[in-house]
């Protein structure tokens, strides 16, 4: 669940007229934030990404799902399950033992995702596809 003030700042976003993009924004921000924090363990920038677009489409950014070729068929089908949650379909029912032993492992993780270095190798990764490209 995204805090208060995340969704405040990238509903703010939306009134600004900012894209769907700014606006999700908002919410790998927060996932960096997590990981720094030690909240959770995501195992690459590219996972906290992940995480932080999948929790604006849930929140009801309307951010579209990858396109066909661009990402595996796998996250196009859950990306479409995360908008069909933010327009408010399904629910989900309180499996707190599995929250909490969910929350001890990623305790148990790293924070390295979140970090100086891999967000510079990561951010050099895609320079170099898009030169390539």
């Amino acid at each position: 669940m995204p805090e208060k003030k995340t969704i405040e700042r990238a509903r703010r976003d939306a009134r600004e007229g900012k894209s769907a993009s700014t606006q999700a924004g908002e919410f790998v921000r927060e996932e960096m934030e997590h990981i720094r924090k030690g909240k959770h363990g995501a195992r690459s920038t590219k996972q906290a990404i992940a995480i932080g677009l999948s929790k604006a489409r849930r929140a009801g950014v309307k951010l579209k799902p990858p396109k066909k070729g661009t990402a595996s068929k796998r996250t196009r089908k859950q990306a479409q399950r995360d908008v069909a949650k933010g327009r408010g379909a399904g629910t989900r029912k309180n499996v707190s033992r599995q929250a909490k032993s969910a929350a001890q492992a990623r305790r148990r993780r790293g924070t390295v995702a979140a970090g100086t270095q891999s967000k510079a190798r990561g951010s050099r990764s895609r320079t170099t596809h898009k030169r390539a490209a």
